[in-house]
């Protein structure tokens, strides 16, 4: 099952990819930032060095996966939910 985190520059969204990286069901293909796009996720979550070599990219660039987790700022999602849903047809909310 293929996943992208929206928000993955945060503490929250570095906990989920721990997570989702260690999951043998799910490929984590995409982790958007719009203030780190190009930089590898494990300079922002030390943690995830050796663990993965994505890079943050910019929402933008999004594509449809399977399931899409969202790690955004407080009272974001609400605003963009109605165009969030085309990426995938489940959405997890973990924002603040």
């Amino acid at each position: 099952m293929k996943a992208a985190v929206i928000g993955g520059a945060g503490y929250a969204g570095g906990e989920l990819l721990r997570l989702l990286l260690s999951h043998p069901e799910i490929e984590v293909t995409q982790v958007t930032s719009e203030r780190l796009g190009g930089k590898f996720v494990h300079t922002v979550h030390p943690h995830l060095r050796r663990r993965t070599e994505l890079k943050f990219q910019a929402r933008a660039a999004l594509q449809p996966v399977d399931v899409l987790f969202l790690a955004m700022p407080h009272g974001q999602t609400s605003r963009e939910i109605d165009q969030l849903q085309s990426f995938a047809p489940t959405i997890i909310d973990l924002s603040a």
